[in-house]
């Protein structure tokens, strides 16, 4: 009887003890009480701070990434270094910065290292100092849309033109700290010694247009797989026009600048030099303008104009010319005819490169309207006096002027009078066009502020016409730096971002996060313009921003929160708590998509090409897939080798609690017979 019960106990700690060696490395850990399922899903994967590179479409393909299928890719991580980038099986490439453009122009050349490639993961350290350039344009951005034949030129050095190819496999931009992060997960899978990369990544990238097979904007459109790129431009006069009077109009004065950039990641498309220092020095001149009290006797009327949407086909400036073509409502009181002289305002955040800025006229042709923009910006240089602003007309040998929304203007005719005033001259000094690295640390706001300045005082020297300018007038025309600085913290940088005073004290943000140009979706049904069910956070501040500068004060002083009682006036600040006021101002939206699509029984649908339009014919017609869920988690798998020892542990706990069952059966049977 003693054996046998020996016999059983032994069986029995046999199961305890193999069962404690299977569950050990299970319960071993940092010691976290894991309460609910939530706790034990937040235990297994590490969510990842990302930026996405996500599917466009045109009329004659894709660009872009994108799951491959309609399933999730689950790869092991794996750093790829120079001198070792060997894959030896399917893996998720973590890729420093520096080596980004040269790993995407190999992978879209070598289909053996493509097959391996299952995802991307570019580390986001690195300052910017550290490299010679890094732009995923093309070195002539938009070259189909040049007024002129020479496409050959470099305006951008440094691109690489890698953001227009397609890539059928996910692609992420790490945040700083999961940069750190896949560091050390990227670590630890080198440190195994049998091969094994226990640690992978989990993408969820899969697009709408993949899974509907839907490969161009033609038929994504008409599957409902994806919308139009677009948003809304927004233009506003000085001083204020009345509504529909083409009675003793004066000849325009358009000053314009963007608002949109672009990156290879959805995202992060900052744009601070190119274009968003345009549009804050834009912004600034029209505040140094607004203190002018005698603006009514000017002999010419000043407009200004920014546009949305110029990063992917000069959207915005396409669709303002084609309103006033048109006559519509949303360029109600401005003729396309009485447009005389075009300023833009384009790259101006890095024009200090030495003691002074200097800035570069690129002038659209020799005609004398042309040359009196110019002698206006070295004639408002000169009364800048000790501030020393420079500007130099750009070189003969150019082909003509930069990528820019003039381009629009002289394509639909010719004979357009403008320029573009630049921080550059034969290329662009922005290393980093269209690229995330174009952030706030690659401009000056001292170069904002001289851009400003300048062009300010450019505007009312031209609206003064061949009249004498009043100098004592032309001298109190000085730009708030403070302003520039504000701008610059407002529309550029994470904090305070939208959430600064200026932007709040206008709108209510619909983001918390950090500020983006990209120019998104057209999700309006376009005939309501004025008054947009939606418009992105940039559109909407800087509509309310030039209402307010370039108003004047109206009758009824009550508070709005939408349309205002009397013709000529808005509301201004109409989203803020406690409502707005209304002011007599002429600003408006302006839907800024494609001209060759065309919203038509509550669908998009793209129109054929209209000899009439040449910069219509050589339209892309860019789309966007639509998608459900975007996500990015990294997680370990075990070896096989230890699901092999599981396995074998569990067979073992079999047999033992059997031998355990059989013993414990023949002792108690040989007990009873015994009694």
């Amino acid at each position: 009887m003693a054996a046998g019960s020996a016999l059983s106990l032994i069986a029995a700690a046999i199961c305890l003890v193999v069962a404690l060696a299977v569950l050990a490395p299970a319960a071993s850990g940092d010691g976290a009480t894991l309460e609910s399922v939530p706790d034990l899903v937040k235990a297994m994967y590490i969510n990842i701070e990302s930026f996405p590179c996500v599917r466009l479409l045109n009329l004659s393909g894709e660009i872009g990434c994108s799951n491959p299928g309609s399933e999730k890719i689950i790869a092991p991580i794996v750093r790829f270094r120079k001198g070792s980038d060997r894959l030896v099986q399917p893996s998720t490439v973590l890729l420093p910065l520096d080596q980004m453009s040269d790993f995407f122009l190999r992978v879209s050349n070598d289909p053996e290292l493509l097959r391996k490639v299952s995802g991307v993961l570019i580390e986001s350290s690195g300052v910017n100092n550290n490299l010679q350039g890094l732009s995923p344009d093309r070195k002539f951005p938009q070259d189909a849309f040049a007024p002129y034949s020479n496409h050959t030129h470099d305006w951008n050095p440094a691109g690489s033109g890698i953001m227009w190819n397609r890539y059928d496999f996910p692609v992420f931009l790490l945040s700083e700290e999961s940069t750190q992060t896949l560091g050390k997960v990227s670590d630890k899978n080198e440190k195994t010694g049998n091969g094994y990369k226990p640690n992978v990544a989990e993408f969820d990238l899969v697009m709408q247009t993949t899974k509907a097979q839907t490969h161009d904007s033609a038929s994504c459109l008409k599957e409902h797989s994806c919308l139009p790129l677009g948003g809304h431009s927004v233009w506003a006069s000085l001083p204020p026009i009345k509504n529909g009077s083409t009675e003793h109009q004066k000849p325009i004065i358009l000053a314009v600048a963007s608002q949109d950039s672009a990156s290879f990641f959805r995202d992060r498309s900052i744009g601070s030099d190119s274009p968003i220092s345009g549009l804050i020095a834009l912004l600034t001149a029209v505040d140094a303008l607004s203190h002018i009290h005698d603006l009514i006797n000017l002999k010419k009327q000043l407009v200004f104009a920014v546009f949305n949407g110029e990063a992917w086909g000069y959207l915005g400036s396409r669709k303002f010319l084609q309103q006033l073509d048109e006559g519509a409502d949303s360029v109600n009181g401005i003729n396309r005819l009485m447009i005389e002289q075009v300023l833009e305002i384009g790259s101006v955040g890095k024009a200090v490169t030495g003691e002074y800025p200097s800035f570069y006229a690129h002038a659209a042709g020799n005609s004398p309207a042309s040359k009196k923009i110019l002698d206006a910006l070295q004639s408002a240089s000169k009364s800048l006096g000790s501030d020393n602003v420079k500007v130099t007309q750009a070189a003969s040998s150019n082909p003509g002027v930069p990528p820019s929304s003039l381009m629009s203007f002289i394509r639909k005719n010719m004979s357009t009078s403008g320029v573009v005033l630049e921080d550059f001259d034969f290329h662009f000094s922005n290393r980093f066009y269209h690229s995330h690295l174009d952030n706030p640390a690659n401009i000056n706001s001292s170069s904002i502020a001289a851009a400003a300045a300048l062009a300010a005082r450019s505007l009312y020297i031209l609206a003064s016409a061949d009249s004498v300018v009043d100098l004592m007038t032309l001298n109190t025309i000085k730009v708030n730096v403070s302003l520039v600085e504000e701008l610059i913290g407002c529309l550029l940088t994470c904090n305070p971002g939208l959430s600064c005073g200026l932007v709040k004290s206008l709108i209510s943000p619909s983001s918390s996060s950090c500020p983006s140009h990209y120019v998104g979706v057209f999700l309006d049904d376009p005939s309501g313009t004025q008054f947009p069910s939606y418009a992105d956070d940039t559109s909407r501040f800087v509509w309310n921003f030039l209402a307010d500068r370039t108003s004047t004060s109206a009758g009824n002083k009550s508070s709005c929160t939408g349309k205002c009682g009397d013709e000529g006036e808005v509301c201004i600040g109409a989203e803020v708590e406690g409502g707005g006021r209304c002011v007599v101002s002429t600003t408006r939206y302006v839907p800024a998509y494609s001209t060759r699509v065309k919203f038509e029984d509550n669908a998009w649908h793209v129109l054929p090409a209209n000899s009439s339009d040449p910069m219509g014919v050589v339209d892309p017609v860019w789309t966007e897939s639509f998608w459900d869920i975007i996500g990015l988690r990294v997680y370990a798998v075990q070896d096989s080798t230890y699901d092999w020892f599981i396995l074998l542990a569990g067979l073992s706990i079999t047999a033992a609690s059997y031998c355990a069952v059989h013993v414990g059966r023949t002792y108690i049977l040989k007990v009873v017979k015994r009694d």
